[in-house]
């Protein structure tokens, strides 16, 4: 990869995944909320649900309190990913999703997903999602320290896709997505899919705009900041 990138023209969209492009933001939750259940603690499946994006460690700073006895995280995400496991042969992505990643390709993006998933949850939603043929490249939690709402995810997307922060736009489904754009210097858009967050929230969260869905913003992504910056111009 050249560093033209950083440089000239070159510029990228980056996406989340769960709740973004694939629907699996519930699966999440309930995944999420049995491992609790199983250790001996009640939480709300919508408490759940609206924390399903963070990293594992701050979902259960979130959930649990960050005055919790850490040694039981390990065992707590294992519960999850054998639970969210059951679901992995019937994963699929939300319409629209794949067209939209092969659209930004198409008008000459570098088209970088940027998830909180492991790298092994994160293989199996690219081989549900088939569309690889759109995609520049990929990050996960497992090449970062600190994950979303950190900006490290999104910073490690920069670098895939060889931008500076300016020549990027960052789709997300929760706020937790959108504060890390943020704090990434990023242009955040919305999409309503996640189930999670309300068109306000996620504007309040620093998304540009927001869109019921990837087909939503498929058909509008002309007229999008990230047909602005196909264009050449600012996404801001």
């Amino acid at each position: 990869m050249t560093g033209s990138g950083q440089d000239g023209g070159a510029a990228a969209a980056l996406f989340d995944v769960d709740g973004t492009l694939m629907d699996t933001v519930q699966l999440h939750t309930v995944a999420w909320w049995e491992a609790l259940r199983q250790s001996g603690r009640t939480v709300a499946m919508t408490d759940v649900q609206r924390a399903v994006g963070m990293d594992g460690t701050h979902l259960l700073d979130a959930l649990v309190g960050e005055d919790r006895d850490r040694e039981g995280d390990k065992g707590l995400k294992a519960a999850h990913d054998a639970l969210y496991a059951q679901f992995w042969s019937r994963l699929v992505p939300l319409e629209g999703a794949a067209d939209l990643l092969r659209a930004c390709a198409a008008r000459g993006l570098r088209v970088v997903l940027a998830s909180s998933a492991s790298a092994r949850e994160a293989e199996v939603m690219l081989r549900a999602l088939d569309a690889g043929d759109a995609i520049h490249a990929v990050t996960t939690s497992d090449d970062v320290e600190a994950g979303k709402p950190a900006p490290d995810v999104v910073q490690q997307a920069l670098e895939r896709a060889d931008v500076g922060p300016g020549r990027a736009v960052f789709v997300g489904d929760a706020v937790w997505d959108l504060r890390s754009a943020g704090k990434a210097g990023v242009t955040g858009l919305g999409v309503l899919t996640g189930g999670g967050y309300s068109r306000e929230e996620l504007l309040a969260a620093g998304a540009a705009a927001v869109y019921r869905s990837p087909a939503e913003l498929l058909d509008r992504l002309d007229g999008s900041p990230i047909g602005a910056l196909a264009r050449g111009r600012s996404p801001g």
